[in-house]
């Protein structure tokens, strides 16, 4: 039998009750860059990947899972602390990044997200003209003025 008393976590019960559900489910993150791509980790254990929704909209992405759990009848519960239902998060993202090829992949409980830099959004090399096609340049501006 499985037997555990936290007496703040009791305390925490009490207050939680009167004022609202019990605890917003969350979804924790971590967002990196490597190379040019933005990678997105999010913690989804016990998740069925079915109910795992990535959409991304202007330059909003939203993850939507939803995780269930009843106890069947004649169950005793001796302890319920993680959460269940629908979670919800959403990330913004800036400037640069290419939305249209996004990719998604979920393993071992993890749902990550790579987003890939927008070919306009890479540094690039600019050549720089030597002598001659400067006084081209030139040259011909003093001839549009005339």
């Amino acid at each position: 039998m499985l037997t555990r008393f936290d007496p703040f976590r009791e305390f925490d019960r009490v207050f939680e009750r009167p004022w609202g559900p019990t605890r917003q489910p969350t979804m924790p993150l971590d967002a990196y860059r490597h190379g040019d791509t933005y990678v997105i980790n999010v913690d989804l254990p016990g998740f069925d990947p079915e109910t795992i929704d990535v959409t991304a909209e202007k330059d909003v992405l939203s993850v939507k899972a939803e995780r269930n759990w009843q106890p069947i009848e004649g169950d005793e519960v001796v302890a319920a602390e993680r959460t269940y239902g629908q979670f919800f998060r959403q990330v913004f993202l800036g400037e640069g990044l290419d939305t249209e090829h996004i990719d998604a992949s979920y393993d071992n409980g993890v749902l990550m997200i790579t987003i890939p830099l927008s070919e306009r959004a890479k540094p690039r090399k600019v050549e720089i003209n030597h002598g001659s096609r400067q006084q081209e340049i030139e040259a011909h501006a003093a001839e549009s003025n005339s």
